[in-house]
């Protein structure tokens, strides 16, 4: 597994240690923007991520308390993933990166990035209401 090694007592440092990572963002993004959920939705993405890259960085994402995961009700051996608190307390920096993304290579996630430029705070907190909703769906699971 990706080893996070902590160098200083710097915020930006620590919270780089975690979101530099290209594929870290992508599956943080699919979480909050997408239905992506599992395995398997996010080994779909378009950017094709290697598997054994994939396996690595949700076990780094849940070691580290991003996201957890759930056995599904209807296969016993595929897990459901959702944000955590410290993963939803992610989705402004989230936003804002990709707010910036559009404005500098569009178009992409066109309908996403006019919410969040029509309506950020109110936007932020729909995304931030649907992760909790999905992770308390996946605890009652």
């Amino acid at each position: 597994m990706k080893v996070v090694e902590h160098r200083s007592n710097c915020p930006i440092a620590y919270s780089l240690n975690f979101i530099s990572d290209r594929w870290v963002l992508l599956i943080l993004r699919d979480l909050v923007f997408t239905d992506k959920s599992t395995y398997g939705d996010f080994l779909a993405s378009e950017e094709k991520i290697a598997t054994n890259v994939l396996a690595d960085r949700l076990n780094l994402l849940e070691e580290h308390g991003f996201i957890e995961s759930t056995v599904s009700e209807e296969k016993k051996n595929k897990f459901i993933y959702s944000l955590t608190e410290k993963g939803i307390d992610l989705i402004p920096a989230i936003a804002e990166l990709m707010v910036w993304g559009s404005k500098y290579n569009p178009p992409g996630a066109v309908d996403i990035v006019k919410e969040l430029s029509d309506d950020r705070e109110g936007a932020i907190q729909r995304y931030k209401n649907k992760a909790r909703a999905r992770m308390k769906q996946a605890a009652q699971a």
